[in-house]
């Protein structure tokens, strides 16, 4: 797989000073700018070293992720530092009002830097902050292409709770007699298809009972409560999408005889990384499966993606090894295997 976007080198790091490392908090908010993107540089980096053909990560980008949350959410950060290069980086993200018996975990350390210990004393103060916090049951995922990731994640101790598929459909080879059979409705049906970028105020409520439909995704081994998904914080992530330079497009079947959203699916795509279009949530409420509905939200939004985004040659998804129905649509599509992710649970209490 090859991409024409340019590829972040990792840059060859000094040598440790004496007493290293240390790792100290983080605090994108008060951080300079400088500090933020050199956060966003060790996060592009590790992404180009394990993902060498995709477009790269846009440093600035992600130093503008690391201040984004919800406004009941919160993130402790913290790194290693040589200079000014950041060489490890963890975040331990939580939420104030829902499963608050849970965090999520991430961490990176720079490809140049790895096996001196640096991941490991990361790690050490998030989990002892996630002890202040009570927080006792921790989540984080790893992907096939970072083994070591993996292997850390078994010396925690952590279990693979959801094992996941990551797929990728090339776009020049859809099936469109199949996209338009898929799309094909029958006379006098109820079901209305909408196109959104930005949810509009009436649909508002109507989206957010919708997308907590995703509640009854797999969860595997998780002990994750329900998450209520709520109209301010739809309005919030679309702030930070649009911030980020980055377009989600939206599409949702609305039965028309009760004005209930019945499916919706969404993808996310940048014009800086347009060869690959992310795959987000696609869900479909219980009681209305059976009536070709995902199949035509899935069909429609592939069609849309066509001419949408322009650039795209790849989409990508993560779809849980258990849920079978959704990986027959997307086999279906022309999804193939391109790696695999795992969910990791570790139990602090």
């Amino acid at each position: 797989m090859t991409s024409t976007a340019p590829q972040t080198t990792p840059e060859p790091q000094a040598q440790p000073a004496p007493g290293w490392p240390t790792v100290t908090p983080f605090d994108p908010h008060a951080a300079t700018p400088a500090q933020r993107l050199a956060v966003g540089k060790l996060l592009a980096d590790a992404f180009a070293h394990t993902h060498p053909d995709d477009p790269a990560l846009l440093p600035e980008t992600e130093a503008l992720g690391l201040t984004h949350q919800l406004p009941t959410e919160r993130t402790a950060h913290y790194a290693v530092w040589n200079g000014e290069h950041a060489l490890a980086w963890g975040s331990l993200s939580y939420d104030l009002e829902q499963n608050t018996h849970m965090a999520h975990l991430r961490l990176t350390v720079h490809p140049t830097a790895r096996r001196q210990g640096l991941g490991r004393a990361v790690m050490t103060q998030l989990l002892t902050h996630a002890d202040k916090l009570e927080r006792g049951t921790l989540t984080f995922g790893t992907s096939s292409r970072s083994p070591a990731g993996e292997a850390f994640a078994a010396a925690l101790g952590a279990q693979p709770a959801l094992p996941m598929r990551q797929s990728r459909l090339d776009l020049t080879t859809l099936d469109h007699d199949l996209l338009s059979r898929w799309q094909n409705r029958p006379d006098g049906d109820p079901f209305h298809l909408h196109l959104w970028q930005r949810v509009p105020d009436e649909y508002l409520t109507r989206v957010a009972d919708m997308m907590m439909v995703m509640n009854t995704a797999p969860r595997g081994d998780l002990e994750q409560q329900d998450w209520t998904i709520t109209p301010d914080m739809i309005r919030s992530w679309e702030a930070m999408i649009e911030e980020a330079n980055e377009t989600r497009h939206m599409m949702a079947v609305e039965d028309t005889r009760t004005g209930q959203l019945d499916a919706y699916s969404e993808v996310f795509w940048m014009p800086q990384r347009a060869t690959l279009v992310y795959q987000g949530a696609t869900a479909v409420r219980p009681q209305a499966r059976g009536q070709g509905l995902g199949k035509w939200v899935k069909a429609a939004m592939l069609d849309h993606v066509l001419h949408a985004c322009p650039g795209a040659r790849w989409v990508q998804t993560n779809n849980a090894n258990e849920n079978a129905p959704m990986l027959g649509i997307n086999v279906a599509l022309g999804f193939t295997p391109y790696s695999s992710f795992t969910e990791w649970q570790l139990k602090r209490a």
